[in-house]
């Protein structure tokens, strides 16, 4: 072994020093001792998840709130493939993260070793960039393409391979500076076919979605549709990026849309996609628009150009992140009497009437009160997360976002994702409101990670929304297989008692008005905590009984 210069531990957490990284998430393994030995000596805080699927989501929720990458560490083989859900939603949301994994000696690379895998095969199809440091000496530069790559164009998670020997290897280098994203505009002829297109336009609607958000464009975009009177929707789980009680706002276009949504935008004649793919989900299973052509006038606005085209064919195609197309657009002039004027008021209307919680659902918990209480009593900037399920309803359509950086949902759907992204969001931001919703079976997906909450001081609330089924296989099993339950229903444990020992607060909800009380006493505990909510499993959907469904299933 080399005696000069720092070893390969000490390079990978010096580049992270340089670039600004304040904790890293990881399970700990052999393989990458020497990274953990120099984070002993770095002002980085080491937070020890209890499983890599959770130290991954919690490396991408931070990406996903903050629009830095996340980092996370893992060891090989096992460790390697049990990061890979976090690996794929920061890949399905476009969020930049940076996943290190410990890697067997170089010298024996192909010989099928302990705990051997090709991280190029396995995550090739997921991330923006897979890469091995094959020596020491090059641990600044792969470390600052890695961020620079995470953060281009459409962001997204950088695998980096680091060999237990090159860890130990010394070389004389010194870190770059720190990564910065490039921003992107719309051209000065650009800016003015948009002018032109909107004012052709006779209903006109702004669909927002995507990454590459921050607050001030969030503000941008407020002012661009006050400006022109345009209804602004946006995508599923990315609603912080518009203020709900706005009177400009449509909706969030994903499952479970409101019917007048979709009418919206079937009729809209010119569409202003801001940042967004409009994938699967937003576009109701690729059903809204014409593919490749439209139907429509369509305005796509990115920042990764790879995206432009490659489903819809635009009529005006920008190559720019949100703020900088706002930006460049600020100037434009609206027109004074507008053909398009009041769709903006009516859609709101539309929005505020689908947004009312229900009166009344099977059980003796209901979540309509559930949510005007939390609606009521929660500050604007409190955190909300969760992860994928029925119970999720509850907050997308009921909750009323009004601040950026204020939700971390994954647009990929990963059941388990809640509870690791409120543990990245409270240490984020210790001194807000950090609320996870969690289905019973989401819950037990990742549910281990509350003794991370414990040991990191993450004082954040979990609602476990308590059903004893995977609620959303059920609702569609009971549709196409009614009456034929198999392999949806759970035997749960005391969600509450499991809180209390962590060591953290734990109570049960199993009537409505035990639940304000409850919720009080979790946020005045001062440590982590778990309100076991058990609903009626009739009370499949805010509209529909599981009864309800399985008759319809029956009738078809």
């Amino acid at each position: 072994m080399q005696t000069n210069g720092k070893t390969g531990g000490q390079l990978i957490v010096e580049a992270l020093e340089a670039q600004g990284v304040e904790r890293v998430f990881c399970v700990p393994g052999e393989s990458y001792l020497a990274v953990l030995d120099a984070l002993h000596d770095s002002a980085i805080r080491t937070i020890n998840a209890r499983h890599e699927s959770g130290a991954a989501m919690m490396a991408e929720a931070e990406g996903k709130l903050t629009g830095r990458p996340g980092i996370c560490f893992v060891t090989r083989g096992p460790g390697a493939t049990n990061a890979a859900p976090g690996v794929h939603v920061a890949q399905q949301d476009s969020t930049p993260m940076i996943l290190f994994i410990g890697q067997i000696e170089r010298g024996m690379r192909g010989r099928d070793a302990f705990q051997e895998v090709d991280y190029t095969l396995m995550f090739g199809g997921m991330a923006k960039w897979v890469a091995e440091i094959d020596s020491a000496d090059r641990v600044p530069e792969m470390v600052s393409r890695a961020f620079h790559t995470a953060l281009a164009g459409r962001p997204g998670p950088v695998v980096l391979v680091l060999p237990e020997d090159m860890l130990v290897e010394t070389a004389d280098v010194v870190a770059a500076r720190p990564a910065q994203p490039v921003d992107s505009a719309p051209t000065p002829a650009q800016v003015a076919e948009v002018g032109r297109l909107l004012a052709g336009a006779k209903r006109p609607l702004v669909i927002a979605g995507g990454s590459r958000w921050t607050e001030d464009a969030v503000a941008s975009l407020h002012v661009f549709a006050e400006t022109f009177a345009l209804p602004v929707a946006v995508t599923f789980r990315r609603q912080m990026l518009f203020d709900h009680t706005h009177p400009n706002y449509a909706g969030d276009i994903g499952l479970g849309i409101n019917p007048k949504l979709v009418a919206l935008v079937k009729d809209a004649d010119v569409i202003l996609l801001l940042g967004g793919r409009f994938s699967e989900v937003p576009s109701q299973s690729y059903g809204l628009l014409g593919i490749p052509e439209t139907g429509k006038t369509l305005i796509h606005v990115h920042p990764g150009a790879e995206e432009l085209g490659r489903v819809y064919n635009p009529d005006l195609a920008v190559n720019a992140t949100p703020g900088g197309f706002l930006d460049a657009v600020a100037g434009l002039e609206a027109p004074v009497s507008p053909a398009w004027a009041g769709r903006a008021e009516t859609a709101h209307a539309a929005y505020t009437a689908w947004s009312e919680p229900p009166a009344s659902i099977p059980g003796d918990v209901q979540m309509g009160a559930v949510m005007s209480w939390l609606r009521d009593t929660l500050p604007d900037d409190a955190i909300l997360t969760n992860g994928a399920g029925n119970y999720a309803t509850w907050i997308h359509r009921f909750w009323h976002f009004r601040r950026f950086a204020t939700q971390a949902a994954p647009v990929c759907g990963s059941m388990g994702y809640g509870l690791p992204a409120a543990v990245a969001a409270k240490l984020l931001h210790p001194e807000r409101d950090v609320v996870c919703f969690a289905g019973d079976g989401c819950f037990q997906m990742t549910g281990l990670e509350f003794g991370t909450a414990v040991q990191e001081g993450a004082n954040l609330i979990v609602l476990v929304i308590d059903n004893g089924m995977y609620g959303t296989i059920r609702m569609h099993q009971e549709r196409d297989y009614p009456g034929r339950v198999s392999g949806t229903a759970l035997t749960n444990p005391d969600f509450a008692a499991l809180a209390r020992a962590y060591g953290g607060h734990g109570e049960t909800v199993e009537r409505t008005e035990e639940f304000a009380p409850a919720f009080e006493r979790a946020r005045a505990a001062g440590r982590p905590a778990i309100l076991h909510v058990k609903l009626d499993p009739e009370a499949l959907t805010p509209n529909r009984s599981l009864s309800d469904i399985r008759a319809a299933g029956r009738q078809r």
